[in-house]
């Protein structure tokens, strides 16, 4: 049953980014011809990104990738009983399954009281992929505890029980003594694996429990942060995001990475420290197609430290280099953690782009102006070849204006945000299968598959953190967190300072998906308080998460590099100290002088 079960989601999958990708491509045929339209295409785009999201997470639980922050996923299938394995296990389960039968009666009011989002799909048929992909997760949770059948039924049984009990006792975490022991310990579990979205539903359904209402039961208070997670996740802007993650994932299969990287050579292999220009501008490229610094390092590193090491840099460096510049790039078109930025404090995003296009560039130059002093360049001055730069531009000439084409769709007015990612994808298909070949049809559904991997597991995490926040909200901590801030600081600059150290904090422990879903709301007023430009807010949140992935000892990146390089993590820590106090230069540069760049 288990493999009917991975086909059809399989094909759902195929489907679903079908249909996402070819429907803006039909509207932008509509607009612009008398090509037929379809109607309430925004809207079914919009909803097939849930499903999407619920989906991609069901594939990432079953290839035990949720994210989490920890390297070896716990959910492993081995027969071996650990005890700390075990009690992530029955965690994990027991709030999947809690949120799955809390959203059955939210369907249930929707197929009483119908909607619809297009002419023939109601609004309880596009909702009913949050139930279902919930209890296929819990299932393949189960199936990836433990080889042992009889483990996997202790565990199921198990999972279950919280759920009976909250059928029976109401608002069981009044007690301040409870709650908080339930926080820790869900906390605690984290440095064993528990995947991130757990962590933030569970907070969430605690923190809604911990408060009795006389108008609502435990599951109608826990329903509501499924809900969060429907309202973040089908907005309108959002589906760019699974749409530009595939396009990047296509690139990342092909070998862009060695035409891109001959073209910079030979056209800029002439200017001192060219090396370590080349490894920047590509890291940048990467990260900000596939929306993930990890994808940078672990795609482009084995490529990049021969070519540095070849050129005379230190391990040492080439090291410190290619960890610090998989996280540069996040500011740049189609950066995802902008697009979620501006989804979540409601600002425009191409505004973000075209303000934060600088300060990019600018922290881009910060690197390469330190990898100047690195090294002599007497010996390693690279002529340039006018014929050579030549071919290098024809090889790669259909790679190379990608960044120019979504450029100037965005900011023409041509496409929107989302059209303009299915026409990349188009594109890409296009170069990489029918013009290079270097990816065959047959290879695009494994590439959809990986894709939607990741996809499942940022949205997943977007939409429970979004419950998290909702609690917040409700319970006015970001209102509170005002009057402090009002009593206890009066000075703007004392005011970015702090930030900027939360920020590095937050950097470290939570990833850059789940942060600005659960921190802008409470950081937004505060900013507005002390006269911060929205935008600016923006540009010195996301720099400041960027350095947060190479802030010892706990950056994401930091972990990623020693994973793909073999090394242990003090040789990563002092390999990336330095360029992390170059790049803290810049964020402050950026946090204190905004004019200087817009």
């Amino acid at each position: 049953m288990n493999d009917y079960i991975n086909r059809f989601v399989n094909y759902l999958c195929y489907f679903l980014f079908f249909i996402i990708v070819t429907f803006p491509v039909i509207q932008i045929l509509s607009r612009f011809s008398n090509f037929f339209s379809i109607p309430a295409s925004q809207e079914i785009v919009q909803h097939m990104t849930l499903w999407i999201g619920f989906v991609g997470a069901v594939i990432a639980a079953r290839s035990n990738k949720l994210l989490s922050i920890v390297r070896e996923p716990v959910f492993d299938s081995s027969s071996e009983f650990k005890l700390s394995k075990f009690l992530v296990h029955i965690f994990s389960c027991s709030v999947v399954f809690i949120l799955s039968v809390s959203y059955l009666k939210m369907i249930q009011i929707s197929f009483q009281y119908p909607d619809y989002i297009a002419p023939f799909i109601p609004l309880w048929f596009a909702q009913s992929i949050i139930p279902l992909g919930l209890m296929l997760i819990w299932y393949q949770l189960i199936m990836t505890s433990s080889s042992n059948f009889k483990l996997r039924t202790i565990i199921s049984l198990l999972s279950i029980l919280p759920a009976i009990i909250l059928i029976y006792w109401q608002f069981p975490l009044s007690s301040p003594f409870l709650l908080w022991m339930k926080v820790i310990f869900a906390i605690s579990l984290l440095a064993f694996g528990l995947p991130i979205f757990i962590l933030l539903a569970a907070l969430a359904i605690f923190f809604f429990l911990s408060e009795p209402s006389e108008w609502a039961t435990n599951f109608d208070l826990i329903s509501t942060i499924s809900d969060s997670a429907y309202r973040i996740v089908v907005s309108p802007t959002l589906a760019a995001i699974p749409i530009f993650t595939l396009a990047g994932y296509l690139l990342a299969e092909s070998n862009i990475s060695e035409r891109l990287l001959h073209f910079f050579k030979s056209c800029l292999g002439w200017i001192p420290g060219s090396t370590v220009l080349i490894v920047v501008l590509l890291c940048a490229f990467f990260t900000a197609l596939t929306g993930g610094s990890g994808v940078t390092i672990l795609a482009l590193g084995a490529i990049l430290y021969p070519i540095l090491i070849e050129d005379g840099y230190s391990k040492k460096f080439s090291l410190g280099l290619i960890t610090t510049a998989g996280s540069i790039g996040l500011l740049f078109p189609p950066s995802l953690p902008a697009i979620i930025y501006s989804v979540t404090a409601g600002i425009n995003p191409l505004d973000l782009f075209k303000q934060g296009f600088l300060p990019a560039v600018f922290l881009l130059l910060v690197v390469f102006v330190y990898g100047l002093q690195s090294k002599s360049f007497s010996s390693n001055k690279h002529a340039f070849n006018f014929k050579s730069a030549v071919k290098s531009i024809k090889e790669a000439s259909w790679e190379i204006i990608i960044p120019i084409l979504i450029i100037a769709s965005l900011f023409s007015g041509f496409a929107t945000l989302v059209e303009c990612a299915a026409l990349l994808v188009f594109y890409v298909v296009l170069v990489e299968v029918v013009v290079y070949k270097d990816i065959t049809f047959e290879e695009i559904p494994k590439i959809i598959i990986n894709c939607s991997t990741l996809v499942g597991g940022v949205l997943i995490i977007l939409g429970f953190a979004m419950g998290f926040t909702g609690y917040l909200v409700d319970a006015q901590v970001p209102l509170k967190i005002l009057h402090f801030v009002q009593s206890s600081i009066s000075s703007k600059i004392i005011f970015l300072l702090a930030l900027n150290i939360l920020l590095l904090i937050i950097g470290c422990i939570m990833d850059v998906f789940s942060a600005i879903i659960v921190v802008v709301p409470l950081i937004a007023p505060l900013a507005s308080y002390f006269g911060i430009d929205p935008i600016h807010l923006a540009i010195i949140f996301i720099a400041n998460l960027e350095l947060g992935y190479i802030t010892p000892p706990v950056g994401m990146n930091l972990y990623l590099s020693s994973y793909r390089f073999e090394k242990d993590m003090p040789t990563i820590y002092a390999a990336t100290l330095p360029f992390f106090f170059i790049r803290l230069i810049g964020v402050l540069m950026i946090t204190y002088i905004p004019l200087f760049f817009y």
